[in-house]
């Protein structure tokens, strides 16, 4: 006889002191995803959502490296329940990408000229001192700023 399948997660230890906070950002990330899109511009409507998932993936990355408050047991949990993102948490590790605000800023494909973003760019080699970038909303994400 098949084992019945539950959909009952098994919460690693140290999940209650972090909860609260991932929570609060879920709440955050439904609340942009249902904002209006009223006078806005097509590539603005996602800005909010790539926001709310930075900040996210950051929390769960500052808990486990930089302050070691959670155990890895914990991290990969988050990683694979999805409260955090893999890919840009493996860039963040990275020298040259610590500061990095989403994936698409470096993705070639995504810019003219085979690029990357305008964001990357350090601030004091710009020729407009106030840029956004049209993917994320970021204003500069680049390591030597």
């Amino acid at each position: 006889m098949p084992k019945v399948k539950t959909n009952r997660v098994k919460y690693p230890e140290g999940w209650e002191l972090i909860e609260p906070t991932l929570r609060e950002l879920d709440a955050k990330m439904r609340e942009a995803e249902m904002d209006t899109h009223d006078g806005k511009r097509k590539c603005e409507t996602l800005w909010p959502i790539f926001k709310v998932a930075h900040q996210r993936s950051r929390y769960v990355y500052d808990l486990y490296y930089r302050r070691d408050e959670i155990s890895k047991e914990l991290y990969e949990f988050c990683l694979d329940q999805g409260y955090a993102d893999r890919s840009l948490i493996a860039k963040w590790k990275k020298s040259g990408y610590e500061r990095l605000c989403c994936l698409r800023c470096i993705q070639p494909r995504d810019h003219n000229y085979g690029t990357t973003c305008v964001c990357r760019v350090p601030k004091h080699l710009r020729e407009e001192k106030v840029v956004e970038c049209v993917h994320c909303g970021c204003q500069g994400c680049a390591s030597g700023d």
